[in-house]
């Protein structure tokens, strides 16, 4: 079933009986090539590449859940290529260019709206870190506008420019980033690795897995044991968790990232707009809701919910750059599980048990990575080889030092 026009059309006349399911809900098999653990939006992006890509069809993905339940569905949904750092830079880089292209490769509308992101700076020393950040964009080959004060203001005249504490000095504009719809991303992805054959097993965690003489044989599941060559644990904030199952343990904490919607609003708010003097972003949603959130709770836990302090740091940060928000009121919260890597980066990579491999650590940066993520997770289960843009994303850099620390973001252990 393929969406277009006139489909759309025929179904409105028809009273939308005729729509089919997005994809079959298939009890799961005794053995696979390949197992995928957890239905968010980077394992059914892995199991979307590894059809697409390499033209593997005998894989299963298992969600304890339902597809797009997690994280996929608890976050921002900020779209962006701005990083610094070579080894993220051409990351982000590639995850924009298929975010570009993925409503045509999956034919499915994810909302992706590159209405551009503009991140605001409040001193010398921050221009001029914008401004080398926005030449390492540039040449990365992505996009990247070094504005002053009164160009901001042009764009965004409801800021509080002229506060004593927080004066705005410009900001730095990355006009192909933008949002998209969460939930659409991860229907998009099951549906197409659906359409290509692979088992999309909902309701189905994974309790054990099997270890035999260095070597992944399988997973214990709630609906049985099911063998496996490979199998790829891709569970964002429960990655310590499952992993713990093999015997592995990991540099990763896992955090809570609140997240805020106001009311419904008329548009007010173009751009996804950022503040420099605290963690704090937000955009409109096509519904009409600001959407918004900040820092970490700052306490590793394991529950999809905030505490109160956190919500105080968010809607203080918010007042400081944007008074006008305080008229509008707060709709709901919710909470996502970040797994928080020390230097802030992620990992993809083979483990040291063979057959197990691991796309985890993605800290703030989860949901703009999917499709990259996807890809070079896919391009690593296959092959065994790091993707070309996901080589510096090893596990053992923690031991070697090789760290990626872009904004020191990530959780220090030494601190706890």
């Amino acid at each position: 079933m393929r969406f277009n026009a006139l489909s759309v059309l025929r179904q409105g006349l028809a009273g939308n009986t005729g729509w089919r399911p997005h994809w079959r809900k298939p009890d799961p098999k005794p053995e696979y090539e390949m197992l995928i653990i957890g239905g968010g939006g980077h394992g059914l992006a892995t199991a979307y590449y590894l059809a697409k890509n390499h033209g593997l069809t005998n894989i299963a993905v298992l969600e304890k859940g339902y597809l797009g339940g997690g994280s996929i569905g608890r976050n921002t949904t900020i779209v962006r290529a701005n990083y610094f750092l070579p080894g993220n830079s051409e990351f982000y880089s590639h995850s924009l260019k298929l975010w570009e292209g993925l409503e045509a490769d999956l034919n499915y509308n994810v909302m992706h709206s590159q209405r551009g992101l503009i991140n605001i700076f409040h001193s010398d020393g921050q221009r001029d870190a914008a401004a080398r950040r926005g030449n390492a964009m540039l040449a990365q080959g992505d996009d990247a506008i070094l504005l002053g004060r009164e160009e901001v203001r042009e764009i965004l005249p409801y800021l509080d420019y002229d506060q004593a504490r927080f004066p705005i000095y410009g900001g730095l504009y990355h006009k192909r980033g933008g949002t998209a719809r969460h939930d659409a991303v991860a229907w998009g992805y099951a549906r197409g690795a659906d359409q290509r054959g692979v088992d999309l097993i909902e309701n189905c965690e994974v309790t054990g897995i099997s270890v035999d003489a260095g070597r992944v044989t399988g997973v214990t599941t709630t609906r049985g044991q099911i063998k496996a060559r490979k199998v790829g644990i891709v569970t964002a904030g429960r990655t310590s968790q499952v992993a713990a199952m093999a015997g592995l343990r990991l540099p990763i904490e896992s955090h809570i990232l609140q997240a805020f919607v106001t009311e419904g609003l008329k548009p007010c708010l173009d751009h996804v707009v950022t503040f420099g003097m605290g963690h704090f972003y937000i955009s409109q949603s096509d519904k009409g809701g600001l959407v918004f959130g900040g820092d970490l709770d700052f306490y590793a836990s394991y529950a999809a919910r905030g505490n109160l302090p956190g919500v105080e740091q968010v809607m203080e940060a918010g007042m400081t750059l944007m008074p006008m928000i305080g008229r509008a009121k707060m709709l709901r919260s919710w909470g996502g599980i970040m797994d928080m890597t020390p230097d802030g980066s992620p990992i993809i990579d083979r483990t040291p048990i063979d057959g197990l491999y691991l796309d985890a650590g993605w800290c703030y940066g989860g949901f703009k990575a999917v499709p990259a993520s996807g890809w070079c997770m896919a391009h690593l289960m296959a092959t065994d080889q790091p993707h070309p843009v996901a080589r510096r994303f090893r596990l053992d850099r923690f031991a070697t030092g090789d760290l990626l620390d872009e904004e020191g973001t990530g959780s220090q252990h030494n601190l706890h």
